[in-house]
């Protein structure tokens, strides 16, 4: 038989025993699922990113609307009125922490402002809530600036000065332009999607594990001496299914998440070559592991170190530039890292395959590395199957 043929036969075999492995398909596709609509129903939370003023309007008058007109006027404010009945109900669900803050807009409203008396709004706040308050603080204090403009502004025309030069004197010394620099494409399910099927590429390395030590219990491993078949021709014929079988992993779980949440994939040319890279690298990572430890318990342990090491500090699970910097710089030495970055790349900065080069040529880095690991573990792994 050619070595051809060899490896052929060796591919198609490992390739039928992958299909009938259940675990493969629980570790490699329903897990990562079943994470990706965890996280994202959790975080996924932009469509829904209002923040909520709930309100008492005890004066009921055309000022209090008025005033709180100019809340729902603002971009992204929400008003949730009550009556004044449940008022202490309210403020008990403040006092047990169910609510952050309550808007009490007072009686005699309209007839403090018509008197040109200041009229007061009650804010009942949670002092835990602090951060959450902040925002419904900024925006009463600037509405409640307004006011006091509109009126510095009647005072000074009825001293008189003209309506250009009253607004004229008003006018703020120092303006603040807002210039954003965002993409259009930033969510959290651009971070939960490519961040879990990066962790959980690295589960293969338990397959692979399993599959080379189930075929030296078997005596295929140690039939091998007895042929003409080069040990690295052997190595390739088991590597291949294995990186085909991440390849279609990472195909079916973006699909998901431009199916399920509307995942921009950005340049499909570069995404490919980076799942292709990606799959390299964790099956020949995997490759060397399946050589190096004494049995399937200890894969399983080491490949859970790997997976769950490299998702904490190479920003699988938040954003690397959101954690320590010591913690940032420890990330480049992992793969997920790599991986994770040119995903984002493509997928939030629109990046093309020039653009991720670096992070290609370092996951192609780690596969190599693994191969060779592997060829020269091999003997030894040959030797121990005979005895």
């Amino acid at each position: 038989m050619k070595v051809g043929e060899s490896v052929k036969a060796i591919i198609i075999k490992e390739l039928k025993i992958m299909v009938k492995e259940k675990a493969n398909f629980f570790f490699l596709l329903l897990m990562p699922l079943i994470f990706i609509v965890m996280f994202g129903s959790i975080f996924n939370n932009t469509d829904d990113a209002s923040l909520t003023f709930h309100v008492v309007d005890q004066d009921q008058s055309t000022a209090s609307k008025a005033f709180l007109k100019q809340i729902t006027a603002l971009p992204g404010m929400k008003v949730e009125k009550d009556s004044e009945a449940n008022l202490q109900q309210q403020v008990h669900k403040i006092e047990q922490g169910q609510q952050d803050s309550l808007i009490v807009v007072p009686k005699d409203f309209e007839a403090d402002l018509n008197a040109g008396q200041q009229a007061a709004i009650k804010l009942y706040q949670d002092p835990t809530q602090a951060s959450s308050v902040a925002p419904i603080e900024s925006v009463l204090n600037n509405i409640t600036n307004q006011y006091r403009e509109q009126k510095l502004q009647q005072t000074l025309v009825k001293m008189g000065q003209t309506q250009a030069e009253a607004t004229q004197a008003l006018k703020a010394p120092i303006q603040i332009k807002d210039v954003n620099t965002t993409s259009d494409n930033v969510d959290y399910i651009s971070q939960v999607v490519p961040g879990m099927t990066v962790m959980f590429v690295f589960y293969i390395m338990i397959s692979m594990v399993r599959r080379f030590f189930k075929e030296k219990e078997s005596g295929l491993i140690s039939r091998i001496r007895s042929t003409s078949i080069k040990p690295y021709y052997y190595l390739i014929g088991m590597w291949i299914p294995f990186v085909l079988t991440v390849i279609a992993q990472c195909i079916v779980l973006f699909a998901f998440g431009h199916w399920m949440y509307d995942l921009k994939l950005g340049d499909l040319t570069a995404m490919a070559l980076i799942i292709i890279c990606i799959s390299l690298c964790g099956t020949g990572i995997g490759l060397a592991l399946s050589f190096l430890v004494s049995g399937e318990t200890v894969g399983m342990v080491v490949t859970q170190v790997i997976a769950l090491a490299g998702a904490m500090l190479g920003g699988l699970w938040v954003p690397s530039y959101l954690m320590p910097d010591f913690v940032q710089k420890l990330g480049h030495f992992f793969p997920q890292f790599w991986a994770q970055k040119a995903l984002q790349d493509i997928i939030v900065h629109h990046a093309h395959v020039g653009d991720i080069w670096k992070s290609l040529g370092v996951l192609l880095i780690f596969a190599v590395l693994g191969f060779i690991v592997a060829i020269i573990r091999f003997p030894r792994f040959l030797r121990s199957a005979a005895n």
